[in-house]
């Protein structure tokens, strides 16, 4: 129901926006000023957002990963493909902060609440090709990479817990992802522990050479730098929200039917931070509900029971049935949040498939 009521209030927002002649059908006591503030702040409560991004076109591009992932999910309005295709709801791609430092690495994880549920977290660095490497023997085309997570600020003398080793060819260069859920997991739950990871490349021949003589790609000059190392975090977050039915009236007499709806996140000031997509078809559903329900209306027994006592005027109180969206679906969204984090959010229940009267 909740879910219900918040799309409503959306509807009717993109409905005063597109058309400020339906202020003058709202109730006087209503201004303008003030319903729009409300469906506002409604609306943020729809999108999970407790504070808007600032309204700046950020100058980067999101991660080749993520525009990927949102184009496996997601058609170009945004429109769930199908359920499932997205593991949990929610998806960050948190960027390095640790500028200066060739093998440490640091991510600002605050944008994630204790209630999520956290499902996968993923170290992706791009690994650099190493051209020239003395004495070629078999052993000497492969290093070992160790990740650490750094136990204090400390960098000497250097506590450190392993999380992951492997075994990585000398003469190749791409993304390397390693799974750290349990270490970013304990890190969300308390933050006070999160100082980071480390990085550790080792030569496996018999003759000693330089350690950390392979790096991953990390531009202290060009922060923008679409190979610089990024946490990919998998989270659930279906925290339910409530929300006041805004109600509407109806110009004429018209069956109940589902009407275009086209959300264009640039009317609403949000085009700055949000990727993709630009807008999406909601939908709405208007119309009257009056007796004969025919089939098409998909009339709950409630509702045509409630439709008779009202064409018979068995009680002045009972209204007609209301016109409202019985099946709604998903669509997805990629926006930049405050710390230019790219996200990736599937919604639930934010376009109406089908109008019944209920």
């Amino acid at each position: 129901m909740a879910a219900s009521q918040a799309w409503c209030c959306l509807a009717l927002l993109l409905l005063l926006l597109c058309d400020p002649t339906r202020l003058s059908r709202v109730p006087m006591r209503m201004q303008r000023k003030g319903i729009v503030a409300e469906a506002m702040r409604r609306l943020q409560e729809v999108f999970d957002i407790e504070a808007l991004p600032h309204d700046v076109l950020p100058h980067r591009k999101p991660p080749q990963f993520m525009v990927d992932l949102f184009n496996k999910v997601a058609d170009s309005n945004g429109i769930t493909k199908a359920p499932g295709l997205l593991e949990g709801n929610v998806v960050r791609s948190l960027e390095d902060r640790d500028y200066f430092d060739q093998f440490y690495f640091y991510f600002n994880i605050s944008s994630v609440g204790r209630n999520e549920q956290m499902l996968k977290a993923e170290l992706r660095v791009f690994k650099l090709n190493k051209n020239h490497v003395p004495q070629k023997s078999f052993w000497q085309h492969f290093l070992k990479v160790d990740v650490y997570e750094l136990l204090d600020r400390r960098r000497k003398p250097q506590r450190r817990n392993l999380i992951s080793s492997r075994l990585l060819s000398l003469y190749t260069e791409g993304w390397e992802v390693f799974n750290v859920t349990q270490t970013v997991s304990k890190w969300v739950r308390n933050s006070s522990t999160n100082h980071g990871f480390l990085i550790t490349t080792t030569h496996l021949s018999k003759t000693k050479l330089e350690s950390n003589f392979v790096k991953f790609a990390k531009s202290r000059h060009n922060m923008r730098d679409s190979r610089n190392a990024f946490l990919v975090l998998f989270t659930n977050n279906d925290r339910q929200k409530s929300s006041s039915f805004l109600p509407s009236s109806t110009d004429q007499i018209v069956p109940c039917q589902l009407n275009d709806l086209f959300v264009d996140f640039h009317e609403i000031g949000w085009a700055g931070w949000i990727i993709f997509p630009r807008g999406y078809k909601a939908y709405y559903c208007k119309g009257a509900c009056l007796f004969p329900l025919g089939e098409s209306l998909r009339a709950t027994n409630h509702a045509t029971v409630q439709s008779i006592v009202h064409t018979l005027k068995l009680s002045k109180d009972v209204s007609t049935p209301c016109c409202v969206p019985d099946k709604l679906s998903s669509i997805s969204i990629m926006y930049f949040d405050d710390n230019e984090n790219v996200v990736l959010k599937n919604y639930k229940d934010m376009v109406a498939t089908s109008c019944g009267c209920h």
